[in-house]
């Protein structure tokens, strides 16, 4: 009756979404306020039914429903309960439900936290958001319902939840990749109403940026989280290996990065406006590009969901009158849009285009690495595989280039600035971060290293040129503490999130040159040496997990004499699905990792070990962290709390 009840409710949702999609859009049309004002009603009645849905399917997991296909397929009676309810989202139909709950809890925030929104604006905002959840809700009932019943006769026992999936990282990452991938969608229903509405001024750049912070934040620390969940839970020790799923998620990140600091030069200086809309497009329509390629089953990734092709078309379709009915509407009406200031070329407006420009480049070369593979086995040219080797040749100069213009950026002006003034400004960070960068890799390598050298170099450049940036707000300044209130919370956020920019970029330099690995054969005594730790191999034990048997490693770590830490990696069996998973045990620090994953038995009760020592690998976390706080610091700002109308300047304009 429960899973009757969860799609019954997905139905009711999908008739508020209908409503939804026309009633407040109807309203804006024949000026009707009360239809208008039906919008926000509608959301909530949406969230409700999909609310509904989703604990129905929470429940069946928790009381090992069995009759429901999606569970049986996804779950087992011994698997831990809170694996069982992330299971939730472990496969193609529930983690589409996640998607669709995530959608409706955007909407319904949009109709709660925009009160001060023109009531015609949110009107158009709430019905472009319900044709979107039309569209993924129909997907849901007409291909892939997490309900279906194996009925009359069903399993005894589920075939149990992917062993790679049976981790922490389930329970966070995929929420938090999913609240960004659809939060991107308020950036986009936002742009569409701006241009259905023709007044495109400024301020709905204003009212679109801190939805578009909080999306692209989400999406930073879903990604962070995924590279870190690869770390340590594939066993290999890499945090990033250009896997087209991966590429899927970061796409739509380099261009919603683009897209914030795009809203930021409409919002104060009213340039960009086309720009602008056609970046919140594209940010969206990549998002809807990602769900295609993990669902369509056109690739193979150990991230993707083995879907049928009948699936992929539909997301495809979808795709396809997303893109091409905001396109066709954008064709339409951004020749109307006009820049209300000018610039020169020596202003933050000109590198924070610059910096777009990279930006969206980069975006590019990711999807034209990870299609043109897909483009070639289709055309039946034969298979060809695009892997790191393309992507870092690419990737890294540009993205050093715009890292580059970043640290200009921070110190010039809007409108225009002087060039003696950032030669005065930049030459002593440029100076220092050029000799410590040379330096660096005597001190801490055997030598130099290019590679190092510009790592250290640029990520030093940031660092200093946002420090002497801030320090110089203070210069004129009675009161310290009164100049650190009186600093907007955007001016903080963005500070941590370029700051979090050079922390990733130091972390990906050294873990990139320094890492240190080998791959060897041990028996119980067995020694081996690593970057001046000893690593001593005691031998293995059987050890019993709620739903699976292992091999549990003891291994004795040394710095000289002194015994660091007892690293404990094992290989366990599923049984249900007959799976071998390796787990890596690590032992974390600040500057490095230690990390140990066992391999296969060999002959004579010996065991293939893999021993990795990784150099400021955290550093990467630490600083995707940075940026996606940073994200969320931005929209604590209070002036995004200030009523405004659509035909107001905003007052930064000229500041």
């Amino acid at each position: 009756m429960i899973p009757e009840i969860g799609e019954f409710s997905l139905i009711l949702s999908f008739c508020f979404s209908i409503l939804l999609a026309i009633i407040p859009m109807v309203g804006t049309i024949i000026k009707n306020e009360l239809w208008m004002n039906y919008g926000q009603t509608m959301a909530k009645g949406q969230f409700f039914f999909i609310l509904i849905s989703f604990i129905c399917l929470g429940y069946s997991f928790a009381i090992d429903d069995f009759s429901v296909t999606y569970v049986a397929n996804h779950s087992n009676s011994l698997l831990p309960t809170q694996y069982k309810l992330s299971a939730i989202w472990g496969g193609h139909e529930g983690s589409l439900l996640l998607w669709v709950f995530i959608l409706s809890g955007w909407t319904l925030a949009v109709s709660i936290f925009s009160k001060n929104l023109p009531l015609d604006m949110l009107a158009r905002v709430l019905s472009v958001m319900g044709m979107i959840a039309i569209g993924f809700i129909l997907f849901l009932l007409l291909t892939s319902s997490p309900f279906e019943r194996y009925l009359p006769r069903f399993p005894a026992d589920g075939a149990d939840l992917n062993p790679l999936l049976q981790d922490f990282g389930l329970i966070v990452h995929p929420p938090m990749l999913y609240m960004g991938y659809v939060g991107f969608s308020v950036a986009f229903a936002f742009a569409i109403a701006a241009l259905l509405s023709g007044r495109l001024d400024s301020a709905w750049a204003r009212w679109s940026r801190p939805w578009t912070n909080v999306a692209w934040a989400f999406l930073a620390m879903g990604i962070t989280l995924g590279s870190w969940w690869a770390y340590y839970e594939l066993g290999w020790g890499g945090w990033w290996f250009w896997d087209p799923v991966e590429n899927a998620s970061l796409m739509p990140w380099l261009v919603g990065t683009a897209l914030v600091h795009s809203l930021a030069a409409t919002e104060k200086r009213g340039v960009f406006k086309s720009w602008t809309l056609l970046l919140a497009i594209f940010a969206f329509s990549l998002s809807l590009l990602g769900t295609f390629l993990v669902r369509s089953g056109v690739l193979t990734s150990v991230h993707a969901f083995a879907s049928d092709p009948e699936r992929g078309l539909f997301i495809l379709i979808l795709l396809a009158i997303t893109i091409g009915g905001s396109l066709t509407l954008f064709a339409i009406k951004a020749p109307n849009v006009q820049s209300e200031s000018r610039f020169s070329w020596l202003s933050r407006e000109t590198f924070l285009l610059i910096n777009n420009v990279f930006l969206t480049v980069m975006a590019m070369t990711v999807l034209l690495g990870t299609l043109y593979p897909l483009l070639l086995d289709s055309l039946g040219a034969g298979k060809i595989s695009v892997g790191p080797p393309y992507f870092n040749a690419v990737f890294v100069p540009i993205m050093s280039l715009m890292a580059i213009g970043l640290g200009i950026s921070i110190s010039v002006r809007w409108r225009d600035t002087s060039l003696d003034r950032i030669i005065e400004a930049l030459w002593k960070p440029a100076l220092a971060s050029i000799l410590i960068g040379i330096a660096f890799p005597f001190i801490y390598g055997s030598g130099f290293d290019f590679s190092v050298f510009l790592g250290i170099s640029i990520s030093l450049w940031i660092i200093l040129t946002i420090s002497l940036e801030f320090i110089g707000k203070f210069k004129h300044a009675e009161s310290i503490f009164t100049k650190l209130k009186q600093l907007p919370m955007s001016y903080y956020g963005m500070m941590l999130a370029h700051l979090g920019v050079a922390v990733v970029a130091i972390g990906i330099t050294l873990v990139s040159v320094y890492s240190e690995e080998r791959d060897i054969r041990m028996v119980a005594g067995d020694k081996v040496s690593l970057a001046g730790y000893e690593f001593e191999f005691k031998g293995t034990q059987q050890v019993q997990g709620a739903n699976y048997t292992a091999d549990r490693g003891q291994l004795i770590v040394r710095d000289g004499d002194n015994v660091i830490t007892t690293l404990n990696p094992e290989k366990r069996h599923y049984s249900v699905k007959n799976n071998m998973m390796t787990e890596a045990d690590i032992d974390q620090g600040f500057f490095r990792d230690l990390y140990v994953a066992m391999g296969e038995p060999l002959d004579d009760g010996a065991w293939a070990v893999r021993v990795h020592y990784k150099p400021f690998v955290r550093w990467l976390w630490y600083g995707g962290t940075l940026m996606a706080l940073g994200g969320l610091v931005t929209v604590t700002d209070k002036r995004y709390r200030k009523k405004t109308s659509l035909s107001t300047k905003n007052e930064a304009t000229h500041a």
